[in-house]
Order: structure tokens, then sequence, then C-alpha cells
């Protein structure tokens, strides 16, 4: 490592590399194309970015091409690698989806060693002779197991036709996926893959909880949490018309919020991931757009108020917390249908254990009802996420003994023996004959 790099690195408070920055510093030096794969939150930028500015030649156009799935992460990588590119005297440009073009055209006039974008916004840029890459060196693509996918696949190979031949390319990613083994054909090049997720130990202790609540309740449910000491969240959804019904309610009930999705400008997700960065509101509700990559320091909680429907998608979106060694918590709101579904989706990869909420805080027990609580409770919550059988017993209803009799000299069975359903229909058949019986008395008097 150059020294002036080492001496940040150093002042940064960083005592080591992590193992996936040890793993490609030499392969990355040397010209090496590879696909590098470490947990959330291990350093990948970093990774990426200190090995690849030694070989930069300031002022000869750019060099080092960094793709990213959305104009968050993009925005964020280039913050961290103009950090240290200015270093260097190096310069960095975002070129996005969603922001001024022709403020991003200004910007590669000045033929910017480093350029950090969108797969859409790079391409096009390129068609427009805006954006030149015949001295590039490296390609980056970030996120490799969504950009590598469908469309935005073929985007990329077409940004590739617009490089020479020989250069570099580096595929990070979290998980793996089938593509990568197709890379040497996709793009014609020899590729070595660094694995280092099962020696990776960066991410700190998260617990993962199952807490029962239907669409009713959760609102009410962040209400509660939102009076937790320090504690904020990224709450994540599937839907926007969840999004917004959450949002309005949240704010009705005064809780501050900001809303990263939708059709908004990219100015306003910008404020919105600034202020929750900053501390400045208590949640951040966003679609699966914040799920890859971002990185929020010490963040408490991620909230699943929609449950994701792949295995894939879970591990991206708890990656947010638990970052760097922090302990982090997951709250998974559903029902016991949605909760046991979950469980066997990604109880392999993460232990799935019941929560509550008690005494203003997140528990693993059940809580312990007070007397008066339960003499006033009529139901008890239970999560049943182990496909056990219930062991709570069916309640009884009480009969008058004088109707019970005439039932049983009737061949109808006593009340702990029917269900819920009979016993119900039981009971107002009985109100029915005792009703009829007496009008029938009153009758006759008045005869």
């Amino acid at each position: 490592m150059l020294q002036i790099l080492q001496d940040h690195f150093n002042t940064k408070g960083f005592t080591a590399q992590t193992p996936i920055q040890q793993a490609v510093w030499e392969p990355l030096v040397q010209g090496a194309s590879i696909i590098g794969l470490s947990p959330t939150g291990s350093g990948k930028t970093i990774a990426f970015t200190l090995p690849l500015l030694a070989n930069v030649v300031p002022k000869d156009g750019t060099q080092i091409l960094i793709l990213s799935p959305s104009q968050e992460l993009a925005m964020q990588t280039t913050q961290v690698v103009r950090e240290w590119a200015a270093l260097l005297d190096l310069s960095v440009a975002s070129i996005t989806g969603g922001a001024n073009v022709k403020r991003q055209m200004e910007k590669l006039k000045t033929n910017p060693e480093i350029v950090v974008g969108t797969p859409g916004r790079v391409l096009n840029l390129l068609a427009d002779r805006k954006l030149k890459l015949h001295n590039l060196q490296t390609m980056i693509i970030d996120e490799a197991d969504e950009l590598l996918t469908d469309e935005t696949l073929r985007d990329i190979q077409d940004i590739e036709h617009y490089t020479s031949s020989d250069v570099q390319f580096g595929f990070f990613s979290a998980t793996d996926k089938p593509v990568f083994d197709k890379l040497g054909d996709l793009f014609g090049i020899d590729v070595k893959t660094i694995d280092v997720r099962d020696i990776d130990n960066t991410q700190g202790v998260v617990r993962h909880g199952l807490m029962m609540a239907n669409n009713s309740q959760k609102v009410a449910m962040l209400k509660r949490f939102s009076h937790i000491k320090g504690f904020k969240a990224l709450i994540f959804f599937n839907q926007l018309p969840n999004l917004k019904y959450a949002a309005n309610n949240l704010k009705h009930e005064h809780v501050n919020i900001a809303v990263l999705g939708g059709t908004q400008r990219g100015t306003d997700r910008a404020d919105a991931l600034r202020l929750f960065r900053q501390g400045k509101v208590q949640y951040l509700l966003t679609t699966d757009v914040m799920a890859r990559g971002l990185d929020i320091a010490d963040l408490p909680a991620v909230i699943n108020y929609d449950l994701p429907s792949s295995a894939l998608t879970y591990t991206h979106r708890v990656g947010r917390t638990g970052r760097m060694g922090k302990e982090g918590t997951v709250v998974n709101f559903g029902n016991d249908h949605d909760l046991r579904k979950l469980k066997q989706l990604v109880g392999k990869n993460f232990d799935l254990q019941a929560m509550y909420f008690a005494n203003n805080k997140l528990v693993d027990q059940k809580p312990m009802m007070t007397g008066s609580q339960q003499s006033g409770a009529q139901t008890s919550t239970r999560i049943n996420v182990d496909n056990k059988p219930s062991t709570a017993k069916a309640p009884r209803i009480k009969v008058p003994s004088g109707v019970q009799a005439n039932n049983e000299a009737n061949g109808v069975p006593a009340p702990a023996q029917l269900s819920k359903k009979e016993q119900i229909a039981a009971k107002k058949k009985a109100r029915s004959r005792k009703g009829s019986q007496k009008n029938k008395g009153m009758r006759r008097k008045k005869d």
C-alpha cells in the first residue's frame, strides 16, 4: 500500500485489513480479473479501491469504471472512493440515472480518472460520446449477483465493447450466483474466484426475531418501538401502497420518518438517506432499493414490515445491520403462517426466534401477565413457528344443568366433547328452547 494511503488507513482507526481486502490486493495490483465474494459489511469498496488507485496515472483520462445497481449505492461508493482518490490528486465523477444529465456531462469534460455510475446512464453517455473509455484499465461490477441479470447484463456487455480487449474485471458480491461460472464466456476473460465468506468474521452478533403482528397491528408496533431509547430502523416493504399507508399513519402519530422509494426525485432520495444517516429521522421506510450495499453506520435494527419472498433478498436486507463487528437486531412481522414460511425459507442460514415487546424493550422471552391481566384476558397470543401442536385447551361453555340433562337424555354430548362451533350452536338452541317454554306459560296464564 502506498504510504500516503497507509497513513490515512491508520488515521481512520483501521487496525488491519479485512479478509477480502487482504485476499484481493495482490491479484488486483497484478491486473488479474477476479470474483470477490465476502459477507455484507466486510469492506468490499475499500478492497477494490485501494489496490487500483496505485496504478492510476493522473490526467490520463478515465481509467477506472465502477458500476452500481442503484443511484444511492453509486453515490455512497463515489464518496468513499473520492476520499481516498483526493490523497493522490485524482478526481471522481458520479453519473447515475435520476440525476441531472447536463451536470454530469460537464463533469465528464474534466476527464476524471475514476467514474462511478449505473449501467443505463453510463451506456447512454457512451453512445452520445460524452464518456470515453479508450484508456480504461479496470471495470468493477459491484453487487454483481444483481447486476449480471437480464437487461442489465446486456448493458454491461455493451459497455465492455467500448473498452480495450485487455481491460481488467472485478466482480464483487456477498452471494454466489450460477452466472459467475459463465463469466469467462460472457466477457472472454480468465477470471479467478476469491471466496472468503467462510473465514470472514467481521459481522457482529445479530438477533433475528419473529414477531406476531397482522397488517392492522404493524403500524402500532412501530409506534411502540419508537419509544425505545436510541432506537432507529430501516423498514422494508414489498409494495408501495403498504409503504405509503404506514408512512401516513406514522406521520399522523408524530413519529419522525423519511421515505425512500417510488417516483421521488434524485435529490429527495439523497436527502432522505442523509437525514437518516445523521439521526434526524428515526425510521427510513424503503423498498429493496436500499437492500444492496448501502452502509449506515451503527444501524441498530432492520424491520421487515413485509417479509421477503427469497432467502437472497432476506440476506441483503438484514445485511444493513450488524456491520463491521457491531451488534444488530432484525424484526420480522407476520402472522403464524407467514413466520413459519419465513423460517422454512431461511432457517438454515439464520437463527430465527420468537421476539416480543415488553417494558419498552425487544425481548426473547414471552412476558408474564399480571393477575389483573390474566383475569381480564380473553385470548393469549402464541407463535408456533416450529410446527409443534398447540397444547392450549379448548374453551368450555357453561350450560344450565337442567338443559344439559335434557341434552344428554336426547343423546347430545357434553360441551367438552363438542367443537367450538358446535358448542355455540348448542348454547343458542338451549336459549331458544327456554324462551319458547316461557312464552307458552305466559299464554296459558292469559287464557
